[in-house]
């Protein structure tokens, strides 16, 4: 078990965790991750998750979008679920992860 999945585990169950996990380092980490997204025009969305105040929602059509069918496709097969399944989880936990994992509103340096 990695590092972010102790940590998320709490947050978003095991199992998610992992998928988060493996989300977050395919993009180098978090700052990876919300660069992505910033740059496929959800910055506002994002800064809510890393800021202190309340998360704002995302949909799957809206992150499957963003990362890419590729890449949604991809990470689906490894964990043996189809991409529409794994975007709406992801949608459910993406936001509240984000947040868990940048404390106090600041992203983390990529190591």
């Amino acid at each position: 078990m990695g590092l972010l999945d102790g940590l998320l585990g709490g947050v978003v169950g095991a199992e998610m965790a992992t998928v988060v996990n493996g989300l977050i380092e395919k993009h180098g980490g978090v700052q990876g991750i919300v660069s992505q997204l910033e740059s496929q025009g959800l910055g506002n969305t994002v800064k809510s998750w890393v800021g202190t105040g309340a998360n704002e929602p995302i949909t799957g059509d809206q992150l499957h979008a963003a990362l890419g069918s590729d890449a949604m496709t991809q990470l689906a097969a490894k964990f043996g679920i189809p991409p529409e399944e794994l975007s709406a989880k992801l949608a459910q936990v993406l936001p509240g992860a984000i947040d868990k994992l940048t404390p106090n509103g600041k992203v983390p340096a990529t190591p």
